[in-house]
């Protein structure tokens, strides 16, 4: 998923603050599920919630780099799913960052979590590692 730093990205150092990594994140998983037409932010009714982040930095990354964010499914479960991420330098070989990013579903209306439904499902599975 291609993704653009913004200025605001940059922290005093020169480089993106550690918080913007969850932010592409976030914004990739979402773009993915957004892209294959299961999810509307504004009114799904079910919708995935995060329920766990982490995040390993190898490089800095700062604006105006363009950036890549890689998505694959590392462990399916009933009603969730973890993801493994990777933040890079558009066209590098090797990640800036790295991490885990943990959707867990629940029924928007409820608050309670419900079974992933199967066209997610079967999207996730088409993205599991092997």
């Amino acid at each position: 998923m291609p993704l653009t730093t913004r200025w605001n990205d940059n922290d005093p150092y020169g480089h993106l603050n550690n918080v913007a990594y969850y932010a592409f994140f976030d914004a990739a998983v979402n773009g993915v599920l957004v892209e294959a037409g299961l999810l509307d932010p504004a009114s799904s009714p079910i919708v995935g919630v995060v329920a766990e982040s982490h995040c390993r930095f190898h490089s800095s990354l700062s604006f105006p780099d363009p950036i890549e964010v890689g998505i694959a499914v590392d462990r399916l479960g009933r009603s969730s799913v973890r993801y493994h991420v990777a933040a890079f330098k558009a066209k590098a070989a090797a990640a800036s960052a790295e991490g885990r990013y943990t959707h867990v579903y629940i029924e928007r209306a409820t608050g309670r979590p419900t079974p992933i439904p199967a066209a997610h499902r079967q999207l996730m599975e088409a993205m599991a590692l092997r």
